[in-house]
């Protein structure tokens, strides 16, 4: 599973695609290093619960550390000497980064360099981004395609992961650092942030009260199972770029489900799932939000062999069943 490098170094990993990765590659047999600042965003306590999940997978390390932190990385990969690095670690949201830009910059533009700069002094022979489909902006173009090159996000973070792409670009051009920028798009699945659509919802719904609808509910989103995600980034792990004479190895991946659904058409599918019925309340649509987001995943099928699997319907109920359980087990040790 884990392919052609034994030692990884993967950032962001006690987060919640990031714990879902390492489990993947600890159970895999890798050897791997987690760094994570287990910063405020949300609370640490989560995170650390999704370390505990991955340590049932088998053994690793763990970093606390902030990938700003220059000589602190520098540490960490003095001790790891990792083959390839997985940069997940981020400042996540598109809301929160209209209210603090410098913080977002600092964070996934200053970190990712920072990593770049490290894994090229180490000799890395792989460098994995995480990107988002926030890269794309409101374009007219749908659907969203990795050669779609007029890129104008309109929220902060979605220009510090557009950032994050041309650093990846730059250093495998100059220094031939084998780079993957992969754009997630609107990741759900169990230990999912408690601040996105799916878990906040759920959240609400369970609780008997409102449920945001922003706008008139047609906003569209690819909603994308972190299990099919995982695959795609353990794919592109082990894919090698074979660039013509004079580029760059470089490649950006679409990681998407490759079918939009309407915010209203989630909330119908929470009710089923949960069944319970939501009380929805109309609220405007936020400022850097995108009308839709919709992937084309045909280059990532061809060149990764990545065919998203599970459907939202039945990861919904996946969903629903693990917060359900994880609400139990507070309750009785409350």
């Amino acid at each position: 599973m884990t392919g052609r490098f034994e030692r990884i170094l993967l950032t962001g990993g006690a987060g919640f695609i990031g714990s879902h990765v390492a489990e993947a590659l600890v159970g895999g047999g890798a050897r791997v290093a987690v760094v994570d600042s287990l910063d405020d965003f949300y609370a640490a306590e989560r995170k650390r619960a999704n370390l505990a999940e991955v340590r049932r997978a088998g053994d690793f390390q763990f970093h606390e550390c902030d990938i700003r932190q220059e000589a602190a990385m520098r540490r960490v990969f003095a001790a790891v000497r990792p083959e390839a690095v997985i940069h997940l670690a981020a400042r996540p949201g598109v809301r929160p980064s209209i209210e603090d830009p410098r913080l977002y910059q600092q964070v996934n533009v200053g970190g990712t360099v920072n990593l770049l700069e490290l894994a090229r002094e180490a000799g890395v022979r792989q460098f994995v981004f995480a990107s988002s489909s926030s890269v794309y902006g409101a374009t007219s173009s749908l659907p969203f395609r990795e050669n779609h090159f007029d890129l104008r996000p309109i929220s902060p973070y979605g220009a510090t992961k557009l950032a994050g792409e041309m650093f990846c670009h730059t250093y495998a051009h100059v220094h031939h650092l084998p780079a993957i920028c992969l754009r997630f798009f609107s990741v759900y699945g169990p230990r999912q942030r408690p601040d996105l659509a799916i878990h906040k919802f759920t959240s609400l719904m369970e609780a008997d009260l409102p449920v945001p609808v922003f706008g008139d509910g047609t906003a569209g989103r690819d909603y994308t199972h972190v299990d099919d995600i995982v695959l795609g980034v353990l794919a592109a792990l082990d894919y090698q770029p074979r660039p013509a004479a004079g580029e760059a190895p470089f490649e950006v991946f679409n990681l998407g489900n490759s079918r939009p659904v309407k915010l209203n058409e989630l909330v119908d599918l929470l009710e089923r799932a949960t069944g319970k019925s939501a009380r929805r309340a109309p609220q405007a649509f936020p400022a850097g939000d995108v009308p839709i987001t919709w992937a084309d995943t045909t280059k990532s099928e061809r060149l990764l062999g990545y065919r998203p699997a599970i459907g939202l319907a039945e990861g919904l109920r996946q969903f629903v069943a693990w917060y359900r359980s994880t609400r139990a087990v507070k309750m009785a040790y409350a």
